[in-house]
């Protein structure tokens, strides 16, 4: 009987028996209510997936359209803009627009504007300027009003980006015509968007429920084509059954078994454009596994046969035994409770909870833990206040040793500049001295409490101190001084007003709460002076030899000629060699003398207004027989009517840059090519070009090519005859630049003043295609 009691805890008789009976009916309802739930859930959960997944669908859809669609508005206004399509306006502006349209949007991957001929006018960044793309798709069918394409490769453009990832770098194309000045269509402005974009809708949207929903997406392209999604996927076609939709306006789902044998629900969403964006017929798929979207069924099958287990037990026992365990226990409770809320010592432990039931138990043995915690956390507040006095001690010492360290690292740095060999000064960016070295004191004669707080245009002559002023200034707007980072000659000024060349470094030291201009000037007084002294010795050298290497010229020429007499074969050799080597000299002197002219500022010029074609047919005639010793073809351009140009200049010096440039051509161009000198009008600008088809200049003898004695290859002459060009041309107030393409060829380009009193702002640097 014992034993049947422990094994029944609750009272035999009728309470016993309803407690089995509700026992045994919790049990069946349980089982019947599982499988109606089971049956009912299963088509609730695929339809709400299935919905769910063809909304995700459509919400990406929707993003990409709308994503596209800004693009292709604002593309669409940027093609309206006048100033964009104005042909006068300056390249660089109109690539300054572009630069700024392609930093509002990192993903823009190119932005140009190509003329009707197709070839690129200027794009943003200066990529692909001067390529021909009229056979891309996007030119041709943008002249026709717009054009929106669908996904592609872009080879060229992947050369000249930089490539994130393995990828292949993938575009899609927006192109609109624009308008000139006059509302005629000029040409196309174009626009590869980097197909970049979709990963970061992916990213934004899928990505996140692809993880806490182990679904997967693709974005697939009207041909079928994976664009975007599984890497085992990507790339290949689907099926078309996987891609048919009831009604393709609207999102919708569907069971498929996918190629492999795995079946999948799936919710697709075709792309329907935005506004007057037609979209690109994309489609994108969400799909799950069938397995996992079920797995909340499952869940739901085994929570409710153990909810009904457990339901089925406690009707068993809980009418028996409830009510006498309730009571007793949580009296002995609220008791002790009492005791400890009274402060006595004895409450420190919690009594009733031994012989309560599992809830009793656990919620004193909780109270009990809570005291003990209580306890102990008092005596580590304690503890923590009698460590927290030496604790601030040890970090005050440890700063003061940083700080000490930080001092000596400044002094360091300022014995390093005060010691240095070149003048040093700091500048704020209000263009106050804020630090001043000892050479400083001695090139300037201002001491260093002296020079402290000064503007600094006080270190340079009266006349450069606005253009100090206003370049700081412009630093202040724009954030921009050219002068940074580069070693340029100068000049400054001491205390009393003295001159003194320099050379001069100046950075920007953006550490700290307070960015600085550091200046570092080196004196080359001495060095201009051997300079200066050089000059003079050529200039005396070569008006000292001009005279009896004329007396030799003429001398060896009536020799040569059989003036005086008739030589032997022997002989006459000999004087041809020397009267050859004659005519060099005397070249060689008159062009260090045109030079000395040119730097001294002495070259005079007897400008009158001319006509320039037949200067120009002038020099083509002199240097044609040259060019067929050599079989190179002389050839003379003039597209638009140019026989009526004219413009100041002086005929013979403008002759000498002309035959210079001619001979320098015919010298690099291979056997049986041709040079074409070409003349144009440009906006305020009269151009004369010498174009070969030789080898190109070499990137590194460009930057010195106008140099004096620069010589590339092993073509001969005296490396003066450029520099004696440039300095005629910039005194005509033209300017001489060139193109040039290794391979393929170089272009000389003369700049001169199109009226008399038309100004050209000279051309800085070398310009290279």
């Amino acid at each position: 009987m014992s034993v049947f009691k422990s094994a029944f805890p609750f009272p035999r008789g009728l309470a016993g028996y309803m407690a089995l009976a509700f026992s045994l009916l919790s049990v069946i309802l349980t089982f019947v209510i599982v499988e109606v739930v089971e049956h009912k859930a299963t088509q609730h959960v695929e339809d709400t997936i299935g919905r769910g997944l063809a909304e995700l669908a459509l919400q990406t859809s929707d993003k990409l359209d709308r994503g596209m669609y800004e693009r292709y508005r604002e593309i669409a206004l940027l093609a309206r803009r006048a100033e964009l399509g104005d042909d006068a306006r300056p390249i660089a502006a109109r690539r300054v627009m572009l630069d700024d349209v392609l930093g509002s949007y990192r993903f823009y991957g190119w932005i140009g504007l190509a003329g009707l001929d197709g070839k690129v006018k200027v794009a943003a960044k200066g990529l692909l300027e001067g390529q021909d793309v009229s056979a891309r798709p996007w030119f041709g069918r943008a002249l026709k009003g717009r054009h929106v394409g669908d996904v592609h490769e872009a080879l060229l453009l992947a050369k000249l980006l930089q490539q994130e990832g393995g990828e292949p770098m993938r575009f899609v194309d927006v192109a609109f015509p624009y308008h000139g000045p006059d509302g005629r269509v000029s040409g196309v402005l174009g626009t590869h968007l980097s197909w970049a974009w979709a990963r970061d809708v992916e990213e934004s949207i899928i990505a996140p429920l692809e993880r806490s929903r182990q679904v997967e997406a693709m974005i697939v392209s009207a041909s079928g084509v994976v664009l975007l999604g599984p890497d085992d996927l990507q790339g290949k076609r689907l099926p078309t059954s996987l891609l048919a939709m009831a009604d393709p306006k609207q999102p919708s789902w569907r069971q498929e078994t996918w190629p492999g044998g795995t079946r999948y629900l799936v919710g697709l969403s075709r792309s329907k454009g935005y506004d007057d964006y037609p979209g690109l017929g994309w489609t994108v798929l969400v799909r799950q596994k069938v397995s996992t979207a079920f797995v909340p069924i499952d869940l739901l099958r085994q929570y409710a046969l153990a909810s009904g287990i457990g339901l089925a037990l406690l009707f068993s026992v809980a009418g028996a035994v409830v009510a006498r365990m309730i009571t007793r226990p949580l009296k002995r409770l609220a008791r002790s409770a009492r005791t400890l809320q009274e402060g006595s010592a004895k409450a420190s432990v919690i009594e009733g909870g031994a012989s309560g039931y599992e809830e009793v138990r656990e919620l004193a043995d909780s109270l009990n833990h809570l005291v003990q915690d209580l306890i102990r956390r008092s005596a580590e507040l304690e503890l923590l206040n009698a460590t927290l006095e030496r604790r601030v001690g040890e970090r005050t010492n440890e700063l003061a040793a940083a700080l000490a360290q930080v001092q000596a690292n400044e002094q360091r740095i300022h014995t390093i500049i005060d010691t240095a060999q070149d003048a040093f000064i700091g500048v704020d960016l209000d263009g106050r001295i804020v630090d001043w070295n000892t050479q400083a004191r001695a090139m300037f004669g201002w001491s260093r409490g002296e020079a402290i707080g000064k503007p600094v245009a006080l270190t340079v002559p009266e006349r450069y101190r606005f253009s100090v002023e206003k370049s700081l200034a412009r630093f202040a707007e724009t954030g921009e001084l050219g002068l940074l980072g580069q070693r340029v000659e100068r000049i400054v000024s001491d205390r009393n007003g003295n001159e003194i060349p320099v050379e001069l470094t100046l950075g920007l030291v953006a550490s700290g709460t307070r960015p600085f201009f550091s200046i570092f000037l080196h004196d080359i007084s001495l060095r201009k002076k051997v300079e200066r002294m050089k000059d003079e010795f050529i200039a005396t050298a070569s008006h000292e030899l001009r005279t009896p290497l004329t007396s030799m010229r003429v001398s060896l020429s009536l020799l040569a000629q059989g003036t005086v007499a008739t030589l032997e074969p022997e002989v006459q050799e000999l004087v041809d060699i020397a009267h050859r080597h004659c005519e060099r000299l005397v070249r060689l002197v008159n062009d260090m003398l045109d030079v000395q002219k040119i730097e001294a500022g002495g070259l005079k010029l007897d400008k009158r207004r001319e006509a320039v074609l037949p200067l120009v047919q002038e020099a083509v005639a002199a240097m044609r027989g040259f060019g067929q010793e050599r079989h190179i073809a002389l050839e003379c351009e003039c597209p638009g009517g140019c026989a009526e140009l004219e413009t100041e200049l002086d005929r013979d010096r403008l002759l000498q840059v002309l035959t210079n440039l001619l001979s320098n051509a015919i010298k690099f161009s291979p056997t049986d090519s041709r040079v074409v000198v070409r003349i144009e009008r440009l906006p305020e600008i009269l151009r004369i070009s010498v174009i070969d088809h030789g080898s190109g200049i070499p990137d590194t003898f460009r930057e010195r090519i106008f140099q004096r004695f620069a010589q590339a290859g092993s073509a001969g002459g005296s490396g003066l005859g450029l520099s004696i060009c440039k300095g005629i041309v910039e005194e005509h107030g033209g300017s001489l630049w060139f193109t040039s393409v290794e391979g393929k060829g170089t272009s000389f380009h003369v700049d001169l003043p199109a009226g008399a009193a038309a100004t050209v702002v000279p051309r800085t640097g070398v310009e290279a295609a």
